[in-house]
């Protein structure tokens, strides 16, 4: 089973940058994509990148601010994260976006202040 671990998150004021990684530990060929979820609300769709890494898409929320990458020969995905808001404040996952998903992992805490 594939394990998904996040990092990279912290408290930033708004403004400013953030770069999440996720490491899978082992390859997989899917579309990988960010999630995020709020306290008090459900998990939503942040960005996504396919295999070759050549198509990405975003939540109209974070385009322009937001940049999702991957590095398949160490199974990581990244999400540079700039001009943060206090809405960008929630947990961050990753995981494949569409079809069967893998286990979720613990998720990194993104904290932005005002």
């Amino acid at each position: 089973q594939v394990q998904l671990v996040e990092s990279g998150g912290g408290l930033v004021q708004a403004g400013g940058s953030l770069r999440l990684s996720c490491v899978a530990s082992r390859r997989t060929f899917n579309t990988m994509g960010w999630f995020r979820q709020a306290p008090g609300k459900e998990r939503e769709f942040v960005a996504a990148v396919t295999w070759s890494g050549i198509t990405t898409s975003y939540a109209d929320s974070v385009k322009g601010r937001f940049t999702i990458s991957r590095d398949n020969a160490t199974t990581t995905v990244y999400l540079q994260m700039n001009s943060l808001k206090p809405e960008d404040t929630a947990v961050y996952y990753c995981n494949i976006q569409h079809g069967a998903q893998l286990p979720w992992g613990q998720g990194t805490q993104v904290t932005v202040s005002s």
